[in-house]
């Protein structure tokens, strides 16, 4: 079928290609004409502007798929689209927008007869050949008629066993994508998955951390060990209860880069992970390591924050304790009302 994507960046331009592969003819739009051009090379339909991509979309109900950052460029470009296309046609929007936003532009749109469809779509650079796993949300017969592009992008069922109990037909769960409910739905399911992956990096960065930390000069020589990461991750990867694609991706790193040297332990949270946390509170669901993974990737920006400083001049101020800038100072003193001698601990 025809499909129109717009956003060809990291995951649309590849999951153009891979509509393209399975047959679907694209029409494609991105605010930079170099990258328009080299999806126009692999065979989709270059359209200078939005405009020109619906007057380009023959087939009805026209449908298109935005590939964009969540935030104000989706916000804006679903807004365009519900101006120029006409109703019964199907606004897609395969990014990691809020769920909350979600159900609004799917009313606002619903006023003119467009129909609206969130498409929580996981699976990276790598899903252009894996396959994107999918979590959809949207009235049941727009869904519908876009199963085609999702069973194109879906994984399908490859080489994974079936989950005992599951008889007969494949579903689509299987297959690598689901209805999850009305508008919203989709990217809700997506947020929590997103929560969840945070939860599980932080879980194998810890690890990796105490297992390089154990050659440490605090500890008695004798229970020092240098330790492979490398060939612990690998041995994990082969039958372990913990092997997953994250533990993958980091034994791949770690053969290239032993020491991580290239990369800077700056880590960003796009989001989700803040929305996640966020309906937890709304629900009072208890999401303690999902929280701590958050509030460790908002650490990682930072050399030291004003709260570290204020526990260290607490520290120095009812115990004397000596670091950081202080142990440079020819005095330092603590504070005049508390013992010199104290040996109290945090």
């Amino acid at each position: 079928m025809q499909i129109g994507v717009i956003g060809l960046g990291r995951m649309g331009g590849n999951i153009s290609r891979r509509l393209m592969r399975a047959g679907h003819h694209c029409v494609v739009f991105d605010a930079k004409a170099d990258t328009r051009a080299a999806l126009a090379k692999d065979g989709a339909v270059d359209a200078g502007s939005l405009a020109d991509l619906v007057k380009t979309l023959v087939d009805r109900p026209r449908a298109v798929w935005v590939m964009l950052p969540a935030g104000k460029v989706t916000e804006q470009t679903v807004e365009q689209l519900g101006a120029l296309l006409e109703p019964e046609d199907i606004i897609i929007d395969g990014g990691n927008s809020f769920y909350k936003d979600d159900i609004r532009r799917a009313r606002t749109l619903a006023d003119r007869r467009i129909r609206y469809v969130d498409c929580g779509t996981s699976g990276g650079v790598w899903g252009i050949d894996r396959g994107y796993c999918m979590m959809i949300g949207g009235a049941k017969d727009a869904v519908d008629h876009l199963d085609p592009i999702f069973a194109a992008l879906a994984p399908g069922l490859g080489d994974i066993a079936r989950t005992p109990g599951r008889d007969g037909a494949d579903s689509p769960a299987e297959r690598g994508y689901i209805h999850a409910g009305p508008p919203g739905a989709g990217h809700f399911v997506k947020m929590v998955h997103n929560g969840i992956e945070y939860g599980l990096m932080q879980a194998y960065a810890e690890g990796f951390d105490i297992l390089r930390n154990k050659n440490s000069n605090d500890l008695p020589e004798d229970e020092r060990f240098t330790l492979n990461l490398a060939d612990i991750s690998e041995v994990w990867r082969r039958g372990s209860v913990i092997s997953s694609w994250l533990l993958d991706l980091g034994a791949a790193a770690l053969v290239k880069d032993p020491h991580l040297e290239r990369f800077s332990g700056y880590v960003e949270d796009s989001g989700e992970g803040r929305w996640t946390v966020e309906a937890a509170i709304e629900e009072a669901v208890p999401a303690d390591v999902l929280s701590a993974a958050l509030y460790a990737r908002f650490r990682s920006r930072q050399e030291h924050t004003f709260g570290e400083k204020m526990l260290s001049a607490m520290r120095f101020g009812f115990g004397g304790h000596i670091e950081g800038r202080e142990a440079t100072d020819p005095e330092p003193k603590p504070a005049q009302d508390q013992p010199v001698t104290s040996t109290a601990a945090d």
